[in-house]
């Protein structure tokens, strides 16, 4: 890639979970809480799981997660399930259970100083969003914060199309998974992986530079 089109960056889209956020440890809690469920209405079969084996699902819209994961379920006991790692998850904000990465907030009060304009954008729920917008206090530096629900839960590449007018040319996107790789794909964007979230080696590969930690993009831009 030519690192000189990081010179006329303007606006950094920000993912959040595997970018910003660390919702490992309550994601795998809120999953198994789902699949006891499940079983307990014997739409699943009893198994252990490997961590690595929940958290790729994170990044995934629920509707995607859920066709992918298991596609035959009935719409009411996905419904149920949903809702259980939806509220399960909220729960742990509110308990202060929630950890964003090593410097992520002084990460962005940097871009932020240095004059970007920071856009948070995820595949989750309003009320998702919301919570970790006041727990962490994100409005301050975000310029605006969107989550796929808003939009039906469509592609992250599709809503950039509806909100990339409002804001200065020459965007970065930052993330972790092939969601935020498509933004790029689609608009001939410049994309940041991060080696530390919840996307495989096949999709980090999709990256024009990879990071280790949050903080490298104050090195970066």
């Amino acid at each position: 890639m030519d690192k000189t089109r990081l010179k006329n960056i303007q606006t950094n889209i920000f993912d959040y979970d595997g970018t910003l956020h660390d919702s490992t440890a309550n994601y795998i809690a809120a999953f198994k809480m789902a699949y006891n469920y499940l079983i307990e209405n014997k739409k699943a079969d009893p198994r252990e799981w490997k961590d690595k084996e929940i958290t790729k699902w994170l990044g995934y819209s629920s509707k995607d997660m859920w066709e992918n994961f298991m596609p035959n379920l009935d719409a009411e006991h996905q419904a149920t399930a949903s809702k259980i790692i939806g509220e399960t998850l909220l729960k742990k904000v509110l308990a202060k259970e929630a950890t964003l990465y090593t410097g992520a907030l002084e990460t962005l009060g940097y871009l932020r100083h240095k004059g970007y304009q920071l856009i948070f954008l995820s595949n989750c729920s309003e009320k998702y969003m919301n919570a970790h917008r006041q727990a962490f206090q994100l409005n301050q530096y975000f310029e605006e914060m969107y989550c796929t629900e808003t939009f039906e839960y469509s592609a992250k590449y599709k809503i950039f199309e509806l909100i990339e007018k409002q804001y200065k040319e020459n965007f970065l996107i930052v993330g972790d998974r092939i969601q935020d790789f498509e933004i790029s794909h689609y608009h001939n964007l410049v994309n940041i992986g991060c080696n530390y979230g919840f996307g495989s080696e096949e999709e980090l590969q999709q990256s024009d530079i990879r990071i280790n930690a949050i903080q490298e993009l104050q090195d970066i831009l």
